[in-house]
């Protein structure tokens, strides 16, 4: 169930930072609740992933995977496209993250 509550945790965190981009500096009472709650979530579901996968693992995993989806989404949503460099940057974190789930002994 570790994998299944970090993907819970993923999604809530993806759905926070795009609710915190249309918060407008906490100025938009829903956008800013829905921040609040998502990050809630994420953070209880993390709580649960820690309990069964190693942290660090579980950390590279979430912040990886919410940097890819973030940038992916604000690319579409919001016109922010990445430059040369952050698409290397991104590569190598996907990389990163492959790289612990496949080689890592601390996944066993």
């Amino acid at each position: 169930m570790g994998w299944v509550y970090l993907a819970i945790a993923i999604v809530s965190e993806v759905i926070g930072t795009l609710a915190l981009k249309a918060s407008n500096g906490f100025s938009h009472s829903v956008a800013s609740t829905v921040c609040i709650i998502a990050y809630c979530i994420a953070f209880y579901f993390l709580s649960l992933v820690v309990k069964t996968v190693p942290v660090g693992v579980a950390y590279a995993v979430w912040s990886g995977a919410g940097i890819v989806l973030i940038t992916s989404i604000a690319a579409l949503w919001f016109k922010q496209i990445p430059d040369l460099a952050a698409l290397i940057g991104i590569a190598l974190i996907i990389a990163g993250v492959v790289v612990i789930n496949v080689f890592s002994k601390s996944m066993s």
